[in-house]
């Protein structure tokens, strides 16, 4: 159990990670124990974003000062061939359990719990870090249930079950200007419930760098708010202003997705930037219905901006607003970054 909230926690320790695992080879960490996080108090202090459940695409969020900084429950930093398993981890202050600049791990069988509205506090995040595998998992929580950052590639991810969450993510990426390389990413036969989000790319405006090679794969979605969604105008805040750069996404898949939707937003959501737009967008197999509590709101037609790909089987509801073949120009897209 961690100290109980932060006046509990000691004055000399890091406050934005407790269990931490460093630069460590060839680990196994498993048991059927519980590792509990004790954030609520975390949760609750002012500098951080309480959401009301089910926001719109961005939520209502801002971003917290360094002063909110938050424990993750446990994170592996620049170690290797690692394996993890069976463990259950609850009500971390930050996010539960985090990968950073690491290789060749395997996660499994993971049990992680939080309240549904209890802010950041994503299941796994991965960050820097290549060959990594995860499956078998339960994560309900307040945020992502599993997210994926910058500097990764070679991620696998198959057997998920997220409910509640803010879904499957890709981001956010290109914060405050920054470059984000993401390469062969598969995420396959999961089941993502009661969620507002389903499989998500984020990007932040004035970004670069690349998102390419992924693949989205056999998802069941029930009553879900956004099942598919490229959103490359993340922001936290109503002050983000539009820019030139953006993080180019290409080579990107989506195959046998199907269950029900939120009528309250679009089953698909492909909000493209406007000076770079997404390219190689493949479609096919994908059946969403409107759910059947939907309190007389109107469907909502899916959306597209500036994306470009076709539909390779037939598409329920139909998708009619990508764009054919490839841009006539893509400007400098800083892709060589990667």
């Amino acid at each position: 159990m961690a100290p109980d909230g932060p006046r509990s926690w000691p004055n000399y320790s890091n406050k934005r990670q407790w269990l931490v695992f460093y630069n460590v080879t060839g680990m196994t960490v498993q048991g059927d124990g519980v590792v509990d996080g004790r954030g609520h108090k975390w949760w609750d202090l002012p500098c951080k974003p309480h959401k009301t459940e089910f926001q719109g695409i961005h939520g209502t969020a801002t971003v917290a000062p360094s002063s909110c900084d938050s424990p993750v429950a446990i994170r592996f930093f620049m170690s290797s061939n690692l394996t993890v398993q069976g463990l259950k981890v609850q009500n971390s202050p930050q996010f539960h359990f985090r990968l950073d600049h690491c290789q060749n791990v395997v996660v499994r069988m993971l049990n992680i719990h939080s309240p549904s509205l209890s802010p950041n506090t994503d299941g796994i995040h991965i960050e820097n870090s290549n060959n990594i595998i995860v499956h078998s998992s339960l994560i309900s929580n307040g945020d992502d249930c599993i997210s994926i950052g910058a500097g990764s590639y070679n991620v696998h991810i198959r057997n998920i079950t997220c409910s509640p969450s803010h879904g499957i993510s890709i981001g956010s990426l290109g914060f405050r200007n920054s470059g984000a390389c993401v390469s062969n990413i598969t995420v396959s036969d999961c089941f993502i419930h009661h969620s507002q989000n389903g499989v998500r790319i984020k990007t932040w405006q004035g970004g670069y760098g690349s998102v390419s090679q992924v693949k989205f794969h056999n998802i069941w979605m029930e009553g879900v708010r956004n099942p598919v969604i490229i959103d490359q105008y993340y922001c936290l805040s109503k002050n983000c202003s539009n820019q030139t750069s953006g993080v180019y996404i290409h080579d990107v898949s989506y195959s046998n997705i199907r269950g029900t939707y939120d009528v309250r937003s679009p089953p698909m959501h492909l909000a493209c930037s406007d000076s770079v737009p997404c390219t190689d967008l493949e479609l096919s197999d994908i059946v969403l219905f409107p759910g059947a509590d939907h309190g007389g709101v109107a469907e909502k037609n899916p959306f597209c901006w500036n994306a470009y790909g076709g539909n390779q089987t037939l598409i329920v509801p139909p998708v009619s607003c990508l764009i054919g073949g490839s841009p006539d120009l893509i400007m400098d897209l800083k892709e060589d970054l990667c």
